[in-house]
């Protein structure tokens, strides 16, 4: 397990790989799917195969809620991981029942909080990726880490 990480162990260029991958099924694409985004295409097999995504698929939500897991297990921030905003999330692949997906995460900025002197804010790009290597979705988020620098 990683250790708590401050803002002041964060570096532009840093990476951090997921320390597992996420295994998606058919049932809880249906279930995500019927309680949050009632879709055909995230509900029904039949009705995947007769829409855009030529199969069932799996809710995008769902896909940013599975790549934020894999976020809090592969980065530890000290105190939990608090959310500064995303600039941009982009689903560039249908997630289908089977697939595994890990992240590949990179701190891309650093700034001390205007309004949170105790806080730091890290930007980081996001890449998450299936079991062939293709990337279903892209997002570049911010987050707040404390400052171990600050009484």
């Amino acid at each position: 397990m990683p250790k708590d990480l401050y803002f002041e162990d964060f570096h532009v260029g840093q990476k951090f790989n997921s320390v597992a991958s996420y295994h998606v099924t058919a049932q809880e694409i249906k279930e995500f799917g019927q309680k949050y985004d009632p879709q055909p295409f995230h509900l029904d097999e039949a009705a995947g195969e007769a829409s855009f995504f030529n199969g069932l698929a799996a809710s995008g939500w769902l896909t940013a809620a599975i790549v934020m897991r894999l976020r809090v297990l592969s980065i530890r921030v000290s105190g939990g991981m608090i959310g500064a905003g995303a600039e941009e999330m982009r689903w560039t692949e249908a997630v289908r029942p089977g697939d595994s997906i890990r992240t590949e995460i990179e701190v891309i900025g650093l700034r001390h909080s205007r309004s949170r002197k105790d806080y730091g804010v890290v930007k980081t790009r996001t890449m998450a990726y299936n079991q062939r290597d293709q990337i279903v979705l892209r997002s570049t988020v911010n987050f707040l880490a404390p400052r171990r620098d600050v009484a």
